[in-house]
């Protein structure tokens, strides 16, 4: 590889852990891929209690000698700047993003899923 090349791949040495995550297991019960339009969506209803929100559409593969899984997953992240300190306003906010994930979630499956699969 010459040195004018980009890298392909490459090791993350340090990654800044958020302090909330909330994980919305989106394809087990969508039977698809969340769209871009859904993600625009779920920040909607997330921006305006946390000021700023990182959400990764990911499709996990995990596999060894005798199983291999594959799920579609939302995962919404909150930098420690989006968090109170104070504990009892933390497991709120967790509570309400949550809650708005889940709302969100079902809605998207109301409007949209692979038949067979029942929201």
């Amino acid at each position: 590889m010459s040195v004018d090349e980009p890298r392909l791949a490459f090791t993350v040495l340090q990654r800044d852990v958020p302090a909330i995550e909330v994980r919305v297991n989106f394809g087990v019960f969508a039977g698809r891929r969340v769209t871009p339009a859904e993600i625009d969506d779920l920040a909607g209803f997330l921006l305006d209690d946390v000021g700023a929100v990182t959400i990764v559409s990911e499709e996990r593969h995990e596999l060894d000698k005798t199983l291999e899984t594959s799920v579609h997953l939302v995962r919404i992240e909150l930098a420690a700047s989006q968090v109170p300190d104070n504990d009892l306003d933390r497991r709120r906010l967790e509570r309400k993003i949550v809650e708005q994930a889940e709302h969100w979630a079902r809605n998207c499956f109301a409007h949209r899923h692979v038949p067979g699969i029942e929201p």
